[in-house]
C-alpha cells in the first residue's frame, strides 16, 4: 500500500513530474520538426547526387536523434528527481493565488487530461474561502450571516475565484453583500472540463448547498464571467429538466462577455490545426493545437450539452451544429458585452470585440442563431477588454439595478445589435 502524500507535497511533485514530461514532449516536437525538414532537403539533395546523398543522411539522423535523446532523456530524469525532493513546510500551490493562478492556466488548457494523469491537479468543483475548499454542507459555518439571497460567481476560462478582485478591488458579491444582503459564494472548477461536466458539478454542488443552507434559500443569482456564463446555463438547463429544488430559487443568470455562439480563437484554433497536419514540417504544431482541453473546445460553437461532444469527432472540421439550450422560463436573464473600442459599431470593435468575445456571440445573437436574450436585459461597456468586465463600476451598476429589478437608465442596448 503507497504512503499518500500531504497535499503540499503532492502537488508540488505533481507539478515537477508534469514539467519534466511537458519538457520532453516539447524536445519531441522540435524533433519531429527537425527530422521533416532534414528528410525534405536531403530528398532534394538525392535529386542531384544520387546515392551518393544516402550515407550522409544516416550519419545525420543518428547524431541529431542521439542529441535529441539525450535532452529529453535529461529533462525526464531532472523531473523525476525534482518530483521525489522532499519541500518542507510548503503551502500548497492550489492554497496560494499564484499557484492557484497556474493550476488553472494548466488546467484550462489541458484540463481533461490531468484527471487521468495527474489527478491531483484536477481539482473537481468546489466552493471557496481564503482559497480553501469547503464542502457544502460546511459553508455557512464560514458566513458570518447567512442570508436567503445568494450569488454564486463562476470565473471563466483559466482563471479562478481569485480573478474577482481585479485591481485589488471587493468583488461584486462583497459589494451586493454590502449593499443588497446577498450572501456572495465563490467557486473554483477545472475549466479544460467539458462544460457539460462542469455544469453537472455545478448543478450537483448545489442541490447539497441548497439542502444544508440554514435558512430558506429564496433567491439565487448566478453570475459568470466568460465560459461561467455558459456552466451557469448548463447548469440550470441540466437542473431544470430533473426538476431540481434548487433551480427553482434562480431569480437572475448574468453572463458577463460569455461566448453564447463560440468564441473566434477557438475557431480559429480548430482550422489552424487541420492546416498544421498537412505538412510533415508543421504536424507537431497540428498535434499541439489538438491537445487543447474539452473546454477550450467546447467553446468553438458555445456547447452546453454532453450529445455536442459524446461519441464523436471534435476534430472533424465540418462538425454538426449545436444544440440549442434554451433559457429556462421564469428567470430573468442577463448579458454584458465589451469591445476594446469606444463605439461598438467601429470596424475594428466589430472584428475584435473586447479582445476574445465578439459582441454578437456576447449577446446571443448572430446571423443563424439567437439564444433568447431580451434586447433590454444587457448592458455594453465601452473601451474595455474581456477581462474588465471581471470588476467594473458599470457593471456593479448594472448588477445592482438588476437585482432591485429598478429600470436601467440606458436601456437602449437592443439598438447595437439586429
Amino acid at each position: 500500500m503507497t504512503e499518500q502524500l500531504p497535499q503540499p507535497q503532492a502537488e508540488v511533485q505533481a507539478l515537477t513530474r508534469l514539467a519534466g514530461d511537458e519538457f520532453v514532449g516539447a524536445v519531441d516536437g522540435i524533433a519531429a520538426i527537425h527530422r521533416a525538414i532534414s528528410d525534405r532537403v536531403f530528398a532534394a539533395v538525392r535529386l542531384g547526387v544520387g546515392p551518393a546523398a544516402d550515407p550522409v543522411k544516416v550519419v545525420h539522423d543518428a547524431i541529431t536523434d542521439g542529441v535529441y535523446a539525450v535532452v529529453g532523456g535529461t529533462g525526464f530524469v531532472v523531473g523525476e528527481v525534482a518530483s521525489a525532493v522532499q519541500v518542507p513546510g510548503v503551502t500548497a500551490p492550489s492554497r496560494t493565488v499564484w499557484g492557484a493562478g497556474v493550476l488553472a492556466a494548466l488546467q484550462g488548457l489541458i484540463g481533461d487530461t490531468l484527471e487521468d494523469e495527474a489527478p491531483i491537479l484536477a481539482s473537481p468543483m468546489t466552493f471557496r474561502v481564503d482559497g480553501a475548499p469547503v464542502p457544502p454542507e460546511q459553508l455557512a459555518a464560514h458566513v458570518a450571516v447567512p442570508t436567503t439571497r445568494l450569488v454564486v460567481q463562476l470565473h471563466g476560462l483559466v482563471e479562478t475565484e481569485h480573478a474577482w478582485r481585479l485591481g485589488g478591488r471587493p468583488t461584486y458579491g462583497d459589494r451586493l453583500e454590502d449593499d443588497l444582503g446577498y450572501t456572495p459564494i465563490l467557486v473554483r472548477y477545472n475549466t479544460g472540463l467539458h462544460i457539460s461536466e462542469n455544469a453537472a458539478q455545478l448543478s450537483a454542488l448545489l442541490a447539497r448547498l441548497v439542502a444544508a443552507w440554514p435558512l430558506p434559500v429564496h433567491e439565487i443569482c448566478l453570475l459568470g464571467h466568460s465560459m461561467g456564463g455558459l456552466v451557469a446555463r448548463g447548469a440550470c438547463h441540466l437542473a431544470d429538466e430533473a426538476d431540481e429544488a434548487w433551480v427553482r430559487a434562480v431569480r437572475q443568470v448574468v453572463c458577463l462577455g460569455s461566448p453564447h455562439l463560440g468564441a473566434p480563437l477557438e475557431q480559429l484554433a480548430h482550422y489552424a490545426a487541420a492546416a498544421f497536419d498537412l505538412l510533415p514540417e508543421t504536424r507537431p504544431l497540428g498535434k499541439l493545437l489538438r491537445r487543447r482541453s474539452a473546454g477550450i473546445r467546447d467553446l468553438r460553437q458555445g456547447s452546453l450539452v454532453d450529445e455536442d461532444w459524446r461519441d464523436l469527432d471534435t476534430d472533424a472540421l465540418r462538425a454538426r451544429a449545436v444544440r440549442e439550450v434554451p433559457l429556462i422560463a421564469g428567470v430573468e436573464h442577463y448579458f454584458v458585452t465589451a469591445t476594446v473600442t469606444r463605439s461598438p459599431q467601429h470596424p475594428l470593435g466589430r472584428v475584435i470585440g473586447d479582445g476574445l468575445v465578439l459582441t454578437g456571440s456576447g449577446s446571443g445573437r448572430g446571423r443563424t442563431r439567437r439564444i433568447g436574450f431580451d434586447g433590454v436585459n444587457g448592458l455594453h461597456v465601452p473601451a474595455a477588454n474581456h477581462f474588465s468586465l471581471l470588476n467594473h463600476d458599470a457593471v456593479y451598476e448594472a448588477l445592482h439595478s438588476w437585482l432591485t429589478s429598478t429600470p436601467r437608465r440606458a436601456a437602449r442596448v437592443d439598438t447595437l445589435w439586429p
